[in-house]
């Protein structure tokens, strides 16, 4: 061991062999799945999810199902009813922004009058603020440096300043849900700062939030330096929050969130278990893995115009001999939707004028040249005509990019808009009253037990 190091974070040859039993032992075959029509990751054999509840709250389609086979169709997401595609056209029309709407919405269910607006925004800017000392005593002490996990410890540790934190009556756990959905940006943001500062020896920026601004506009003011940001970039980064904040009951984040809701516990410990299950690299982590491929590709790719050019890549990437060498095309491809997703479509549109106000217009040709590319490469490596389009994570992570966001920032945001999501489902599940208790079956054989001095040395 050389000097310095942690003896407790080693992994040593014990701790090894430890993981080497606990593998050995622990590995169902994936035979006995099908032997006992387990729905492995509650999902059927054609792809769509097991039926585990009801919800009133988010609904998402991408396919119709007849015989029990999926049937491609243009991809739909409504918010309690109203089709997002429309909710994003009408405020972006009236030059407005959305995310307070959508937040409205998706808690209270239905669309707010002008008068309701105003008060609901002023009620969160007036939460929009953290207890007395809680940056210093809490968020600049040992910066992690994953600010998702900075943002989960930011979240349990206001349930001691809560005097009423277990309290789950309705009322109470609204009052928490609304507060928590206008502290994450800072939780988020000044943990970032947080990390910036003491791992990367840069220099640290605590903005005070400002509660004339809107949620996006004070993101981005509290996250640059220069406090400094365009008109465009607000609408664009404001769009980004309403299309996450929310993707129906079974997302793993959202179901996480009925589960833990379902045994009575507290809210900041339902938000802090989402946020755990939205950091995992398989679900919140996507347009991370999106911006990195770009780079990768950009490197790589010498003419940007060539379909030729491109498609020698990807196929590179497909077969698992380029980037990070696991064979997916990242932002291609989505559990539900086929043909395609209501929010890339939406986003692209927006995500082009902030490319040409950047003078960054060649990157998007190149985006949509590999959008349009790379589902053949795919459909071609894995030899069938299974309908594949570019989701949403495909040009959230070009924006973020554009924005000037780091990617330590780029979870961390899709959790800022999805909290709203998971507190709608929060409510939803608290008037169930009814625990979720799956079931597993044990396909151990039984043994009988075998004193110690019998066991060998």
């Amino acid at each position: 061991m050389q000097n310095g190091e942690n003896p407790y974070l080693q992994n040593t040859p014990q701790i090894q062999e430890y993981a080497r039993l606990c593998a050995e032992n622990s590995t169902i075959d994936p035979a006995l799945y099908e032997k006992y029509d387990v729905k492995r990751g509650l999902r059927e054999k054609n792809g769509t999810g097991v039926m585990a509840g009801l919800t009133e709250i988010g609904e998402v389609h991408g396919y119709t199902l007849v015989d029990h086979e999926k049937i491609p169709s243009p991809g739909k997401l409504f918010y309690r009813g109203v089709n997002v595609k429309h909710f994003v056209e009408g405020y972006w029309a009236e030059k407005r922004f959305g995310y307070e709407e959508c937040v409205y919405l998706l808690l209270f269910g239905q669309l707010p009058t002008r008068q309701q607006l105003r008060d609901f925004t002023e009620l969160l800017s007036f939460y929009r603020c953290l207890p007395k000392n809680f940056v210093r005593d809490v968020i600049l002490k040992a910066p992690a440096t994953e600010v998702m996990n900075t943002l989960m410890r930011g979240v349990l540790a206001l349930y001691p300043y809560d005097d009423k934190a277990d309290d789950t009556s309705r009322d109470n756990m609204m009052r928490q849900c609304i507060q928590l959905i206008a502290r994450f940006p800072l939780l988020a943001v000044y943990g970032y700062e947080a990390y910036n500062y003491y791992h990367n020896r840069q220099s640290l920026f605590i903005h005070a939030p400002n509660p004339e601004l809107s949620m996006a506009e004070d993101l981005l003011s509290i996250m640059r330096p220069d406090q400094s940001y365009t008109p465009l970039e607000a609408r664009l980064l404001d769009m980004c929050l309403v299309l996450h904040a929310e993707h129906g009951g079974g997302n793993n984040s959202t179901f996480t969130a009925h589960v833990v809701s379902s045994t009575g516990t507290d809210t900041y410990s339902v938000m802090a278990a989402a946020l755990g299950s939205l950091k995992g690299p398989k679900h919140g982590g996507a347009n991370i893995k999106v911006d990195n491929m770009f780079a990768d590709i950009k490197a790589h790719v010498k003419d940007w115009g060539s379909d030729a050019e491109i498609i020698d890549y990807l196929r590179k990437i497909a077969n698992k001999e380029a980037f990070d060498r696991s064979g997916l095309i990242y932002g291609i491809g989505h559990a539900v939707y086929t043909i395609s997703d209501p929010r890339c479509r939406l986003l692209k549109k927006a995500v082009r004028d902030l490319a040409q106000e950047k003078g960054r217009l060649e990157e998007f040709g190149l985006y949509e040249k590999v959008e349009m590319l790379a589902p053949g490469v795919l459909q071609e490596r894995l030899g069938h005509n299974k309908e594949l389009c570019a989701n949403v994570d495909f040009y959230s992570g070009f924006l973020y990019n554009l924005l000037g966001i780091p990617h330590e920032l780029f979870t961390p945001l899709f959790a800022i808009s999805r909290i709203s999501g998971w507190s709608a489902h929060r409510m939803e599940e608290s008037y169930s009253n009814k625990i979720i208790r799956p079931a597993f079956k044990n396909v151990h054989s039984h043994v009988e037990y075998c004193p110690i001095g019998e066991r060998g040395v």
